[in-house]
Order: C-alpha cells, then sequence, then structure tokens
C-alpha cells in the first residue's frame, strides 16, 4: 500500500532535514515539556558533578513533539558528542558494534525508532548498558568464538513512539524514562515565532496563533506549516507574514481549523457513512481509505481522540457527536 505524505503529520520528511538551525541547542532554548526538562536539567548537572556519564535516558510519546531535538541537547548540555542510529538500521550484530566502537568516554548514542531494534541485537545491547562491554560472536558455525569488547562509559538516548513495543528488560535498563507531551497553543506559537526569526521571515501575532491552533499541538507540524505559508507569501512578495495570507495558504494546503487535513477528514467520513458512526476496527478503516494501519494508528488517531472527535474501545472505534456536526458542517469539505 503507498503511503501518503501529508503535510500535517508528525512523522519525519525529507523536507524536515533541512534548516537543521531551527532545533534548539540548550535546555533554555527548548520551548514546552517544562517538567521533562528542568529534570533533566538536574540529572545532567548531578552527572557532571560525580564526573559521571549520564544514567540512560527513554524518551516517549507521539511524533514530532521534540525527542530527537532533547537528545542532541542532552550531548550538548554535557559538552560531550552524539552518535546517531535507528532501530531498523541495527540489522546485524556488525552494525552496533561498529557504533559503538567508535564512542568516546561520556559519548551519547542516540537510537530513534528504539522499539524497531531486532531482538538478538537487543540481548547484546544489555551488557553494553549495564557493564559497558560488548559480547559479539565471530566465525563460521563449528569455528565461532565470543569476543569481549570493553566499551567506555555512554550514555544510550532511545526514543520510541510506542513504547508499549519496547520489551520489559530492555525498559528497566533506562535509568531515565521521560513521557513528551503534546504541546499548549501559546507553547506553539512561540516555537513559530521563534522560527520565523531564526529563518528571518516576520510573522505577525495574529498569524502566528492562527498556525499555532491548527499544528495538532506538534512543533514539527508548526515549523513544517510555517514554512508552507513563508513559501506563499514570499512568491506574493510580502516582506510579512499575516493572517490573510495564513488562511488563504491554510486553505490551499487544505488543513481546517482544527489542524485536519484530507486523510483525517477520509477517515472519520468512512466512520460515518461507512460504518454508521462505528465501532469498526482500525483495519478496516486503514482498508477503506487505503492507509496504513501504523499510520493511522501512530498518527491519526491520538489526535482525533485528543480533540475528542472518536473514542477507542475494546469493540472499536466510535465517532462522536463532534465528529458527526464537522463532518456535516463542512460537508467533508474544508470550508469554515
Amino acid at each position: 500500500m503507498e503511503k501518503k505524505e501529508r503535510i500535517i503529520s508528525g512523522e519525519k520528511q525529507e523536507s524536515d532535514i533541512v534548516d537543521d538551525n531551527i532545533r534548539p541547542q540548550k535546555l533554555n532554548e527548548y520551548i514546552g515539556q517544562d517538567e521533562v526538562k528542568e529534570n533533566i536539567r538536574v540529572f545532567v548537572e548531578a552527572a557532571k558533578i560525580r564526573g559521571e556519564s549520564l544514567d540512560h535516558v527513554l524518551l516517549y510519546g507521539p511524533p514530532g513533539l521534540g525527542k530527537t531535538t532533547l537528545a542532541h541537547i542532552i550531548a550538548n548540555e554535557l559538552g560531550t558528542n552524539i552518535k546517531t542510529t535507528t532501530g531498523p538500521a541495527l540489522e546485524k550484530s556488525g552494525d552496533l558494534a561498529a557504533v559503538l566502537s567508535t564512542l568516546e568516554p561520556g559519548d551519547v548514542l542516540f537510537i530513534d525508532e528504539i522499539h524497531r531494534i531486532p531482538k538478538f541485537i537487543e540481548e547484546i545491547l544489555y551488557p553494553a548498558m549495564e557493564d559497558f562491554e560488548l559480547d559479539i560472536v565471530v566465525g563460521q558455525e563449528g569455528s565461532s568464538r565470543s569476543i569481549k569488547i570493553e566499551l567506555p562509559p555512554f550514555t544510550l538516548v532511545g526514543a520510541t513512539t510506542r513504547a508499549g513495543d519496547i520489551s520489559a528488560p530492555l525498559r528497566d535498563r533506562f535509568g531515565i524514562v521521560s513521557k513528551l507531551n503534546y504541546y499548549s497553543t501559546d507553547e506553539l506559537k512561540e516555537i513559530v515565532k521563534r522560527t520565523s526569526r531564526v529563518l528571518e521571515m516576520p510573522i505577525a501575532d495574529d498569524a502566528a496563533l492562527e498556525l499555532a491552533e491548527r499544528s495538532r499541538k506538534t512543533p514539527r507540524i508548526a515549523n513544517r506549516l510555517f514554512k508552507r505559508v513563508r513559501d506563499f507569501a514570499q512568491v506574493a512578495g510580502e516582506v510579512e507574514i499575516t493572517k490573510e495570507t495564513t488562511l488563504k495558504s491554510l486553505d490551499r494546503l487544505k488543513v481546517d481549523k482544527y489542524g485536519l487535513d484530507q486523510v483525517d477528514i477520509e477517515y472519520l467520513e468512512s466512520l460515518i457513512t461507512k460504518f454508521n458512526g462505528g465501532p469498526v476496527g482500525v483495519e478496516t478503516i486503514a482498508s477503506s481509505i487505503g492507509e496504513e494501519v501504523s499510520t493511522l494508528e501512530d498518527v491519526v488517531e491520538p489526535y482525533l481522540m485528543q480533540e475528542g472527535f472518536i473514542k477507542r474501545t475494546q469493540r472499536g472505534r466510535i465517532a462522536t457527536d463532534k465528529s458527526y456536526s464537522h463532518i456535516k458542517k463542512g460537508g467533508g469539505l474544508f470550508d469554515e
């Protein structure tokens, strides 16, 4: 099934690799997640006072909330280097050994999508996390031998959108476990204003508020929408993004006042018109709109539930009165 690329999605896209200067570098530049941020500040300072590596850190929550940014900030606050990889990239024991062998004392190893690490790689990771030792088997069957490699003390920062998919033995080896929550409108407005300063494209306060309200409580989406609205403004020859330009741009992008896009509307319309409002399984909804089940579960449904458009029960998904009202009001379109 072909995956649709959506501007209103917390998942990473190719365009997100650009503009790394948008990413804050220190805790005092990081907007939101105040409780997590302040706890990490204490843990980092305590580790530096003791002259030890920071305990391993697990960050979890919906995509686009700043887990990767926070991992880089941890390394910056510790004054060490960061090496990055992903769970799916660690296919062989040699892949893990290659990454671990490049670490210097105190370095941070960031593994994104850590829940997707193969089981046998995970088991090799246990002694590396606990004892800073790497036990790997080399050679062919019948002539294989085990090699033990001493590793320098390091900090593993793992990020996941699916904490429930991480095995208990791996989760228990993280000394610091922090959940990142959705952002408030005020926090997102502050993020949009900061991005406008970094990218040197001014934005009016009411325009920044409009973007914040339609960003699904997610900074990555707020920044992505800002860059697309900036495109419309610059092509129109404007030197500041106004609310009028923002509204026209978002209408062109098919992002409604709740931050719902065409996939969200298709989801709700299918649930209401094809399945009488539910209950119906997510697999059935996914098939009816040609979308991946994992995308619906990880990206679409969390926000729809957060905003009260659907309920998830043991029997399946159910549309709420808010869904019926929204679809009926817009007729499935994006009109106000």
